[in-house]
């Protein structure tokens, strides 16, 4: 099979300096678009693998995301997310070549090494029932790929999302989602379309495990965390709305329970 790396082609745009700001970003809101119909082509790949999450976390295993720059920051965003969300806590991981800190800044060479996504995996006691995605727009980092191989030695399930057809990362994945957005506004910048297209992915990824999982009940985030004002104002609303109670029980039930599930739960004790 032959391997492409279409992230890296030439942009279909020229002479980018001497456009105006109206012609950059029209352009780049037109590449954009395509975004969403290249992910529809991989709506199976993305149904089988997100089966598998499912399968994975029901089984009492967690989702890990591993991933360098853009890729890695895409997971990391994703798993940051499921807690305050779903109310779930150290489920869905997500693991960046450099740690921590390439979050902000660019790590150099880590994304070259091959043995320390292993070896961050290794960290979080990564066992059987555990299943790790890895990301990489070009489908060949080499922390991604080698981690990947090393869960597969393991008997780990492993999936991957990239943006080129028959990548290494695609070969050694047993669930790879391939989704082909073609070459970026600014030649290879896979921070554009590419990250694009993993955010989507990653968002029904763990949108749709975490709905079967029971963390939605109707449309309602049930389990979410009531951090802030903001979400506190949105439980009461939830619970005058499905309840069908006033503004006053519905505040006076989450002050109770601290949880729109529990208070919906109790609420005719």
């Amino acid at each position: 099979m032959s391997f492409e790396k279409t992230t890296e082609k030439e942009s279909n745009y020229s002479n980018l300096e001497t456009k105006s700001v109206k012609e950059i970003i029209t352009n780049i809101n037109l590449e954009d678009k395509s975004v969403a119909y290249s992910v529809e082509k991989s709506l199976v790949e993305i149904e089988i693998l997100t089966l598998k999450v499912y399968n994975s976390l029901l089984a009492g295993g967690r989702l890990f995301y591993i991933g360098s720059g853009t890729s890695g920051r895409m997971g990391v965003l994703d798993a940051s997310e499921c807690p305050p969300t779903f109310g779930v806590k150290d489920i869905v991981i997500g693991i960046i070549a450099g740690g921590d800190k390439a979050i902000r800044n660019s790590q150099e060479f880590a994304e070259d090494s091959v043995n320390q996504g292993w070896l961050d995996l290794k960290l979080h006691n990564i066992g059987k029932k555990d299943i790790v995605i890895g990301i990489a727009a070009s489908g060949t980092t080499p922390y991604v790929l080698n981690a990947l191989k090393s869960c597969n030695k393991n008997q780990i399930e492993t999936g991957s999302i990239c943006c080129n057809r028959n990548s290494p990362i695609s070969l050694n994945s047993n669930n790879p989602v391939e989704v082909i957005v073609g070459p970026e506004y600014v030649t290879g910048s896979s921070r554009m379309k590419a990250g694009t297209a993993q955010k989507m992915i990653l968002n029904m990824i763990s949108t749709a495990v975490m709905i079967k999982l029971g963390k939605v009940k109707g449309s309602l985030m049930i389990d979410m965390q009531l951090s802030n004002n903001k979400l506190i104002e949105r439980a009461v609303s939830m619970l005058t709305n499905s309840l069908n109670i006033t503004q006053a029980e519905a505040q006076r039930l989450i002050t109770k329970y601290g949880s729109v599930r529990k208070a919906i739960e109790n609420y005719n004790e």
